[in-house]
């Protein structure tokens, strides 16, 4: 016989509690989580993503309605997800998050941005009449794999990384704002140094600079060349001198000439006026 004051649960009933454990805590969520790791998956087949955060108030209302549409998964044969964007940074980039709650539908690797009412009906209907055709596809220069969101998601992920180093800095090691910034500045100084290297590196094994070399003396035979136009020039410099000489010698000898003949020429005619004056 049992003790008084204590309260005997029959073995029947025990086991029936532990059969019904799992679902006193609330049943099995056919909500799928997408993280940076599987997040390719969605290019295939049908999905609706869900990005949201634990802390907004629009995404807290929204969530009964996401997990009861996620129960017609299977029969409208569409994969209901969701990423929360304050554990997964690089996919917020990688899908420009600028608004919480968003939602996108993808259907083999094409992304649309959900924007209708957020209901459970007229999530179904949105899948089952097909109206997500109605609606204009992201770019395949936005897509979340092309280069240039990817490169968006590294981003992302290296600013979280950052914030959770200046955390780390300030609460574990103690250290001052102005503390951690000054150990961030002087970081990025040298990533900017030893990156100005590598490409200078890169740059001059792809392009070698050409190195001048020195001019080599010219040669006799060069120098025979060349002055012989030279000598060439000299003498018809030197021929046109001498003919010159010679013609002013020949101007000369005509003037020469001519002065006795002039001399000659007055005198006669002093001599003629002087015996017409006698």
């Amino acid at each position: 016989m049992a003790p008084s004051g204590t309260f005997v649960v029959p073995p029947a009933v025990l086991v029936l509690l532990l059969l019904g454990a799992p679902w006193t805590h609330g049943r099995r969520s056919n909500v799928r989580v997408i993280t940076d790791e599987n997040w390719r998956e969605v290019l295939e087949g049908d999905w609706m993503i869900e990005f949201y955060a634990p802390w907004c108030p629009a995404c807290q209302n929204l969530q009964p309605e996401w997990e009861s549409f996620a129960e017609w998964g299977e029969d409208l044969e569409v994969n209901v997800a969701k990423v929360d964007v304050t554990e997964q940074p690089g996919l917020s980039g990688r899908f420009i998050i600028t608004a919480l709650p968003t939602i996108y539908h993808c259907k083999d690797g094409e992304f649309r941005r959900y924007q209708g009412p957020r209901t459970k009906k007229d999530f179904i209907n949105f899948i089952s009449d097909k109206e997500w055709k109605s609606i204009e596809p992201v770019s395949s220069w936005f897509g979340p794999g092309s280069v240039l969101m990817s490169s968006m998601s590294a981003l992302f992920q290296l600013s979280m990384w950052i914030r959770t180093c200046h955390n780390y800095f300030i609460e574990d090691l103690g250290l001052p704002v102005w503390g951690s910034y000054t150990v961030f500045a002087l970081a990025t100084l040298l990533s900017g140094l030893l990156l100005g290297l590598c490409m200078i590196f890169v740059a001059d094994c792809l392009c070698p600079s050409k190195r001048r070399r020195p001019q080599p003396y010219p040669s006799k035979k060069i120098l025979s060349e060349s002055s012989q136009p030279l000598k060439k020039v000299e003498e018809e410099q030197e021929a046109d001198e001498e003919d010159v000489s010679e013609e002013e010698a020949e101007s000369k000898e005509g003037t020469n000439k001519d002065l006795p003949q002039n001399a000659i020429r007055q005198r006669s005619l002093g001599l003629s006026l002087a015996t017409d004056k006698s």
